[in-house]
């Protein structure tokens, strides 16, 4: 029998919480969790009754000798402890963004690599049942040879939220960062992984926010919008990120003579008057996931030239963790293949610090209103 991995985790937020039962469910150890605020971690650690809680990750490190890391920061927070628990030969679960820069991300990269430790990058929306579901069909050739694919969403998210990392670029804030991550890896996880090529514009229409003190659970920051924002004592903040996105693209797919063109329109701030969608179109068909990473009910247009709404397959539903939530959801699901990769056991591909580092180069480039041509090899 494969030992009980142990495992610390870097945050104390949603994201910190959610990694920890995830990897609890999947069968590891946590012996720590490592914060900020030192009243924070130690209630976050007697809520989920973790034994170690502190504020010094190199301490953390060296106190509880973990086997894996967990980063659950925003991404800002990110280079630092990743690069620590690398040089211990800890192997590293990170949450999206990898970094705040191409170049920062490559270098982990290169780093785990060399050490030899394994790494998974959780821009995970590609685990929900439905694009899972997908992901089968398109393999079967339910839709022929998929053509494009069209990925659109509309958050309307309130412009007062208070400021904080999501509006700081050097903290890993923007919609680029926080969910284009995911929605290219849904694309790529169901025709390819092998991105030919990406050009777009972004654009900042927030411009400032209010500074509140005492937001520490990202889940939470709504409870926090000042009642009265006319408030002449208040204090804001300026954004310096972006809050919508259009990318276009193209990806080589074994499934396809042709590369699949690819688009992405997401508007952070706008309200959207119909369903978010992600569609995926082929010479024979196409499928249509209902919401912003297609985790809705899946719809099939095929031969009866019509729509028609599928139930997922048993043997999809059946495999799905018994958790609430489509984000703990999918950290669970990554979390497990990760434990049983680093215990030896097979399982299916999934995404490391070689996309992450690779996402981080391509965001960079958008942001630079640069197009972005895959080299022929990540680094």
């Amino acid at each position: 029998m494969s030992k009980r991995l142990k495992v610390l985790v870097h945050g104390t937020g949603f994201a910190g919480e959610g990694h920890a039962e995830a990897f609890r469910a999947a069968g590891a150890e946590i012996v720590g969790i490592v914060g900020r605020t030192p009243e924070v971690v130690k209630d976050v650690a007697a809520k989920l009754a973790i034994p170690y809680a502190g504020t010094d990750w190199a301490a953390a490190l060296e106190a509880c000798r973990p086997d894996v890391v967990s980063i659950a920061t925003p991404g800002g927070a990110h280079y630092d402890p990743i690069k620590q628990a690398i040089a211990a030969g800890c192997h590293v679960f990170c949450d999206k963004p990898m970094t705040t820069t191409g170049a920062t991300a490559v270098e982990l990269a290169v780093l785990a690599e060399k050490k030899g430790v394994k790494t998974a990058y959780a821009a995970s929306f590609r685990y929900t049942p439905s694009v899972l579901h997908a992901k089968r069909l398109v393999a079967e050739g339910a839709i022929g040879e998929p053509t494009e694919i069209e990925c659109i969403s509309h958050f309307n998210l309130e412009r007062d939220i208070p400021f904080g990392w999501s509006h700081r670029a050097e903290d890993g804030g923007g919609r680029l960062n926080n969910n284009f991550t995911h929605t290219l890896s849904i694309v790529t996880s169901i025709v390819g992984e092998n991105i030919l090529g990406l050009a777009g514009e972004v654009r900042d229409d927030l411009g400032k926010a209010p500074i509140v003190k005492g937001v520490h659970n990202f889940a939470t920051r709504r409870n926090f919008i000042p009642e009265n924002l006319d408030d002449p004592t208040l204090e804001w903040g300026e954004s310096n990120v972006e809050w919508s996105y259009t990318v276009m693209g193209q990806i080589e797919s074994e499934l396809a003579k042709k590369p699949v063109s690819v688009l992405f329109k997401h508007g952070g701030l706008v309200p959207r008057f119909n369903e978010d969608h992600i569609v995926f179109y082929g010479t024979k068909g196409a499928i249509y996931l209902k919401g912003h990473y297609g985790s809705g009910q899946l719809y099939y247009y095929g031969e009866n030239k019509d729509w028609e709404a599928l139930p997922l397959p048993a043997d999809i539903e059946a495999a799905m963790p018994d958790v609430s939530g489509e984000t703990e959801l999918c950290w669970h699901i990554l979390a497990q293949d990760f434990i049983k990769d680093i215990q030896g056991e097979p399982v299916q591909p999934y995404p490391t610090f070689a996309e992450g580092s690779q996402y981080q180069q391509i965001i960079d480039q958008i942001r630079n209103d640069d197009p972005w041509t895959a080299p022929s090899a990540l680094r």
